[in-house]
């Protein structure tokens, strides 16, 4: 990893410190979000690289998982990628980036952009046909995630209006990865998944003529965006604090940014 080479003098400290007994073992357990997950794992990469006296344990679980492992003691970290709610709001919070929602269909699908009204249509099942919104005549298959997702729950908040709800035909997976594989094996499927996550087995619609980027994020022309979240029981200290406090660094915030979040 070319960050590695940045991190040779802190590495070495780091060293000098565990091994001339001022630095105790540690580990530190991250929880939630499976958006989250992926960007936990490679910062915590790097950070025992540079701390190899500490372990970061990453696990998903999902982003309400991830809040109630935080609010028991069972994680030190959770992670969640939806706001919290008001019986949610007693936890130390930082946001440590934010991330742009695709909406993503297999490259072999014709369709290239939908408007904001024609996506809601969509997902609530009032448009069942590819041809009704300007593509082949097929039927559209939805693919969702499951209740408790931020993913979902962000997709719900940003896109559906108050009383609409994804109809129940939708195939329900559990983690964005499961979108993504099956949107690219089905040329009629639709989903919803991290931007960061978007990749050439998959294509992103443009939403009423904006393309989702991250560019168009940061500049508020694309606003299908939500907060990844770590949250804490009480503010971290130790290990924990350490551990964030490098993801909010210069050097954890271009890492972030070269795997397409905005820190």
């Amino acid at each position: 990893m070319k960050f590695k080479l940045l991190g040779l003098l802190a590495i070495l400290t780091s060293l000098l410190t565990a091994c001339g007994g001022g630095g105790a073992y540690a580990r530190v357990i991250v929880a939630g979000s499976t958006s989250v997950q992926p960007y936990s794992e490679i910062l915590a990469e790097e950070f025992v690289f540079l701390n190899p006296e500490i372990t970061i344990d990453v696990q998903g679980g999902g982003s309400s998982s991830g809040i109630r492992a935080a609010s028991t003691g069972t994680s030190d970290i959770g992670m969640s990628s939806r706001a919290l709610n008001e019986d949610e709001m007693d936890y130390w919070v930082v946001e440590i980036a934010r991330d742009g929602l695709a909406i993503v269909v297999n490259p072999q699908n014709p369709i290239h952009e939908l408007s904001f009204e024609q996506l809601q249509h969509v997902f609530t099942g009032e448009i069942t046909n590819w041809g009704e919104v300007g593509g082949n005549d097929a039927r559209i298959h939805l693919i969702a995630r499951e209740e408790g997702s931020g993913t979902r729950g962000a997709f719900e908040e940003l896109v559906m209006a108050d009383g609409q709800f994804i109809t129940p035909r939708a195939i329900v997976q559990s983690s964005n990865g499961s979108v993504r594989q099956l949107v690219s094996s089905d040329p009629n499927s639709i989903g919803f998944l991290s931007l960061g996550l978007v990749d050439d087995t998959v294509r992103a619609l443009d939403l009423d003529g904006v393309a989702a980027t991250a560019e168009n994020v940061i500049s508020g022309t694309y606003n299908l965006f939500r907060p990844f979240l770590y949250i804490s029981r009480e503010a971290p200290e130790g290990a924990t604090a350490k551990f964030i406090d490098f993801i909010l660094s210069p050097y954890g915030k271009a890492i972030l940014a070269e795997e397409g979040l905005i820190p």
